[in-house]
């Protein structure tokens, strides 16, 4: 019997562009998972290609300028500096808005209870609010709400999540883990100084703000110390939990927001591929 191959997606934010160009590496390879999940933006780019909408999503991510991410966000002072609600929104309207049980390709996706520090499962019902829960990274998106829980972001408990394929049945699994590269480099890259701005920078001066102060804004140190967390908790779990194969596409230079490079990230993706070919093809054999 064929064996069943599952993709686990990692979490990353904006790095998470790099997915796109790894499914498309491995297609070429003649290399089809028959599941998938993913964990915060591996969530979303799973959820796509589960439905069969990936090139409308590499299309729009493609596409997307600067102004259009900030377009996307919603400003909150309450749970999180934004909302998502219109990046869900634009989500559903655009790609997924199903059920589960109604994707052709099987998938699920990871969110962390606020409440507990339990790890949740996501594999049923709304695919749009799963893939917003997964996505809610804490203190810059809003929780979600779900059947009475709060519901953040799943890189929190499980960044690349291997264990999850498992359960649904996957006998050989190939990980994406976008942060394996980013220790003691991203923030170096992001941190905002007189002479470089970075998003928070951008994001404040949008809404008709300024910041003169020279420090890294709450949004770099916020954003880089979950780089930190999530970093460590991957090996972790990964030392336990270890893929066949692991994918490390090579990203520090890009931050958090960084969603309109694109380009970038799906290159690197692709490129990640061919380097560990090799090692996907043995894993696959074994």
């Amino acid at each position: 019997m064929k064996p069943r191959i599952g993709l686990a997606l990692g979490s990353g934010s904006a790095r998470g562009w790099a997915h796109i160009g790894v499914i498309r590496a491995l297609h070429e390879a003649g290399i089809v998972p028959d599941l998938l999940c993913g964990s915060s933006i591996g969530a979303l780019v799973g959820a796509a290609y589960a439905d069969g909408d990936l090139d409308d999503l590499e299309r729009w991510a493609a596409s997307l300028t600067w102004q259009d991410v900030v377009g996307l966000l919603d400003v909150s002072l309450s749970g999180g500096l934004i909302k998502g609600e219109r990046l869900i929104g634009f989500f559903e309207r655009h790609f997924v808005d199903k059920d589960f049980a109604a994707l052709p390709r099987p998938f699920a996706c990871v969110a962390t209870d606020l409440a507990s520090g339990r790890e949740i499962w996501l594999r049923e019902g709304s695919v749009a609010a799963a893939v917003h829960a997964s996505i809610a990274l804490p203190g810059l998106l809003a929780p979600i709400n779900r059947d009475g829980r709060l519901l953040v972001d799943g890189g929190l408990v499980n960044p690349v999540p291997v264990s999850l394929c498992r359960a649904m049945g996957a006998d050989i699994v190939i990980a994406v883990d976008l942060g394996a590269d980013i220790l003691g480099k991203s923030f170096r890259r992001s941190s905002e100084t007189k002479n470089a701005r970075g998003w928070g920078a951008r994001l404040l001066e949008s809404l008709g703000l300024k910041r003169d102060n020279p420090q890294p804004s709450l949004a770099t140190v916020l954003t880089t110390s979950i780089n930190i967390m999530q970093s460590r908790i991957a090996r972790s779990r990964l030392a336990g939990e270890p893929a066949d194969a692991l994918i490390a596409p090579r990203l520090a230079h890009l931050g958090l927001m960084d969603y309109h490079r694109a380009s970038e990230a799906i290159a690197e993706g692709q490129e990640a591929v061919r380097r560990m070919l090799p090692a996907i093809e043995f894993a696959l054999q074994s």
